[in-house]
C-alpha cells in the first residue's frame, strides 16, 4: 500500500514538474529532504526517485521560458569557485578513488542549486519554496516530538532514511533550522486554524530535538530561543511561555540525557569529546603543512582515527585555507547581507515582508553555523539552499524596491507639472 501510494506521490510530481518546471524544484526538495520513498517497503525503496524527478525537471527547464538568468550575486560566483577549488584539492587528495567518489556526490548535490536560481523567479514562487523545505523536515519533526512526548525522551529521534540528517545529532540541527522557515510560512497563511497549528508544531519540534540526546542540539536551540524571543513583539507572552515549557520538560527528561548534557562540562571525561579534539588538532595540523590542498574529501581516513565532527575543521583540514575562505565567507556574507537588506527595507510598509524573511533566515543560518560546531556537514544541501534563498531575497527586494522609488518619483514629477 505504501509503494502505491508513494508511486502515485512520484507520478504527480512528476506531471507537475512537466507543466510548470518550478513546481519541480519544490518536489526535488521534497524527496531530498522528506525522503518519502524511504518508507515504503517494497520496490519502491530501490527505484531512482529523485534522479528520475530530477532529470524530469532538467527536460523541463530547457524548454520553458519562465525562467530567469542566474541572479549576478557574489555568493554565486564564490558558490562556483568553491566547486571548482574542490575538484582542484581531489586531484591532490591521496586517497583517490574515495576523494573522487565523494566529489560526484556533492556535484550532484550541487547542480540542482541551478534550478532554484532560475525557475524561482517570483517571491510568491520563493515563498513556496521556504514553506515546501520547512514542512517537508517539520512533518517528520512533528512526528518525532510526538514519539518522544509520548516515550517521555527515553528514546531518541532520527530523521528520515537515507537523507544527509538521518543521524539524530544532525537531524536535530536540521529540526532547529527549519523553525524560522515554518514561521515565514506561518506569516502569509491566511487560514487561522492552519496559523494556530504551525505555532504548536514549534514547541514539538523542540521537543523532538530534545530526545537527540545531542549536545550541539542544545546549544543552538538556547541560540535559537534568544534570537526568536529577542525579535518577537509579544516577549510578554513568550518569556513567561518559554519558562513555563523548561520547568514542565525538566521532570520528564531521564536522568541519562543529563548525564549526557553533562559531559560538556567535563569533556575530559568523555571519550567521544577527547577523540573530536584530537582529531580537531591533527586536521588543525594537516592544513598547516598542507594550506592549498588538503587531504581530500573523507581525508580524515588519512589523517586522523575518526570522522572530523566539525564543519569548519572538516572543510579546512579536507580542502585547506582557500577553500575555507570561500565557504565561509557564504556563510559570513549571507549573514552581513540579509542585516544590511533589513536596515535598507525598514521603514518601507510594501517591503514589511523582507525584513521578517532575512530575520527569519538569518537565525536558521546562524543555527547551522552554532550546531555543526560539533558536525561535519559542510556540504549539506540544506544549507546552500539557504545561501541561495537569500540570493534571491535580496533580488526580489532590490526589484520591488526600485519599482517603489520609480513610482515615487513619477508622483514627485507629476506634482511639478504646473496647471493651465
Amino acid at each position: 500500500m505504501r509503494d502505491i501510494v508513494v508511486l502515485i506521490f512520484l507520478s504527480g510530481c512528476i506531471v507537475a514538474a512537466i507543466k510548470r518546471p518550478w513546481w519541480g524544484v519544490l518536489s526535488l526538495a521534497i524527496f531530498s529532504y522528506m525522503n518519502p520513498h524511504a518508507y515504503a517497503w517494497g520496490f519502491v525503496r530501490t527505484l531512482p526517485v529523485y534522479m528520475i524527478l530530477f532529470l524530469v525537471v532538467v527536460i523541463s527547464t530547457f524548454t520553458t521560458k519562465d525562467k530567469q538568468p542566474i541572479p549576478k550575486d557574489w555568493r554565486v560566483t564564490v558558490f562556483f569557485l568553491l566547486w571548482v577549488y574542490f575538484m582542484f584539492t581531489t586531484t591532490q587528495s591521496p586517497l583517490q578513488d574515495i576523494a573522487w567518489s565523494r566529489f560526484w556526490f556533492v556535484t550532484k548535490i550541487y547542480i540542482p542549486f541551478y534550478f532554484t536560481l532560475t525557475l524561482i523567479n517570483t517571491r510568491t514562487k520563493l515563498y513556496y519554496l521556504i514553506s515546501t523545505i520547512g514542512i517537508s523536515i517539520g512533518i517528520v519533526a512533528v512526528k518525532g516530538g510526538i514519539f518522544a512526548i509520548a516515550k517521555g525522551f527515553s528514546h531518541r529521534v532520527y530523521g528520515p532514511p537515507g537523507t544527509q540528517f538521518e543521524d539524530n545529532n544532525q537531524f536535530a540541527i536540521a529540526m532547529l533550522m527549519v523553525i524560522p522557515l515554518l514561521l515565514i510560512f506561518r506569516r502569509e497563511l491566511k487560514n487561522e486554524l492552519l496559523k494556530r497549528v504551525t505555532l504548536f508544531s514549534v514547541p514539538v519540534i523542540y521537543a523532538a530535538a530534545l530526545s537527540s540526546w545531542s549536545r550541539g542540539a542544545l546549544l543552538t536551540m538556547i541560540a535559537l530561543t534568544f534570537i526568536l524571543i529577542s525579535n518577537s513583539g509579544r516577549k510578554y507572552l513568550t518569556i513567561p511561555l518559554v519558562f513555563v515549557g523548561v520547568f514542565f520538560v525538566k521532570d520528564y527528561l531521564p536522568d541519562e540525557w543529563f548525564g549526557r548534557m553533562h559531559t560538556m562540562e567535563s569533556y575530559e571525561e568523555d571519550q567521544s569529546a577527547m577523540g573530536r579534539i584530537v582529531a580537531w588538532t591533527d586536521g588543525w595540523n594537516y592544513a598547516v603543512s598542507h594550506p592549498f590542498t588538503g587531504c581530500g574529501f573523507e581525508g580524515w581516513k588519512f589523517v586522523t582515527l575518526r570522522d572530523w565532527h566539525s564543519s569548519y575543521v572538516e572543510i579546512l583540514a579536507e580542502h585547506g585555507f582557500v577553500a575555507f575562505g570561500l565557504w565561509f565567507s557564504l556563510l559570513a556574507g549571507s549573514l552581513v547581507n540579509l542585516t544590511l537588506l533589513m536596515r535598507k527595507t525598514k521603514g518601507i510598509p510594501e517591503l514589511e515582508w523582507v525584513g521578517y524573511y532575512c530575520l527569519m533566515l538569518r537565525a536558521s543560518l546562524i543555527c547551522y553555523m552554532i550546531g555543526t560546531l560539533f558536525l561535519g556537514l559542510s556540504y549539506w544541501d540544506l544549507l546552500y539552499h539557504l545561501v541561495f534563498i537569500a540570493v534571491l531575497i535580496k533580488k526580489f527586494a532590490l526589484e520591488e524596491l526600485a519599482q517603489i522609488s520609480a513610482t515615487n518619483s513619477g508622483l514627485k514629477k507629476h506634482k511639478r507639472i504646473p496647471a493651465y
